[in-house]
């Protein structure tokens, strides 16, 4: 018997069915291939383990399951015992501005909990901190998240962020409405790359107003566009938060009146005791910041 389609039925066993079964599982795996494989289980086996509409288990799937669970139920803490205790390792994801000036106290905070804490740290942004997910790269990914994340990525929305037009210090400008008013921009457009959430909500927002501007320099950053806006090479877009630390050559616009962004943390499979921690700490530094 092939054990990992004994462990995808398990899941999909104790969960009630196959998409519940993807929502929960420790990795990232399409409903497709859970299918798939559970149906090479039941080839294997001569029997029908479960039927899918409503979902209930047969006897023979029952029987199975009972069999499988005291193993699979006892795989965390048996690898736990054997580590000496709870993993205190934690792998995490995140723009250059929230590893540096939000995650240290954080962290300090969660190592009160947790005194062997051990942390990776990785610069990414949505949506490539998703396949990092999805290849169990990370453990933890904090930043914008945009949409409904894929099959198998658990998401927790902290608070909201108002975007925010960035213009050199020494520019006339002193709102955005003085740019939609013109007839042509001639500023150049600073940006980070468009599957950002950033300039999604912006174009959608620029859209509304019937506003052409296209984009001029793209870059892998909101430290980037900054930089890029204070040598003079144009105008940018970038979240507004007072907490954040501009660079000297710069200040930014709100834009109140644009669909805000969505901050939060997107993880895969179930929260260890180390994870609920983190997000525990994530929730506590968003109700200061969203206010």
């Amino acid at each position: 018997m092939n054990v990992h389609h004994l462990e995808l039925f398990y899941y999909v066993a104790k969960h009630g069915g196959i998409s519940e079964a993807v929502r929960n599982m420790p990795y990232g795996i399409q409903q497709p291939a859970i299918s798939g494989q559970v149906i090479q289980l039941e080839e294997f086996l001569g029997v029908t383990l479960f039927q899918r509409r409503p979902f209930s288990l047969t006897p023979q799937g029952r029987e199975l399951y009972e069999f499988a669970r005291p193993f699979f139920d006892n795989l965390t803490s048996t690898a736990e015992k054997l580590r000496g205790g709870v993993s205190q390792h934690l792998r995490i994801a995140a723009s250059e501005t929230v590893l540096r000036t939000f995650l240290p106290g954080m962290l300090q905070g969660l190592r009160k909990k947790f005194p062997k804490l051990k942390v990776s740290l990785r610069e990414g942004y949505h949506p490539q901190v998703l396949t990092w997910l999805l290849a169990q790269e990370i453990d933890l990914s904090i930043g914008l998240i945009g949409g409904k994340p894929p099959s198998g990525i658990q998401a927790v929305p902290l608070f909201d962020v108002t975007l925010g037009l960035v213009v050199p210090k020494n520019s006339k400008l002193k709102s955005a409405d003085e740019l939609w008013k013109r007839d042509r921009i001639e500023e150049s457009f600073i940006t980070v790359p468009s599957n950002e959430p950033i300039l999604r909500a912006f174009r959608e927002g620029l859209a509304k107003r019937k506003v052409d501007w296209i984009n001029g320099i793209e870059v892998s950053s909101v430290e980037m566009v900054q930089t890029y806006v204070a040598h003079g090479y144009g105008i940018g877009v970038m979240v507004h938060l007072p907490e954040l630390k501009l660079h000297p050559g710069v200040r930014v616009l709100p834009l109140p009146e644009f669909d805000r962004v969505t901050f939060g943390a997107l993880w895969q499979g179930r929260k260890s005791p180390l994870m609920e921690g983190m997000i525990g700490a994530l929730k506590n530094a968003a109700i200061g910041l969203a206010r």
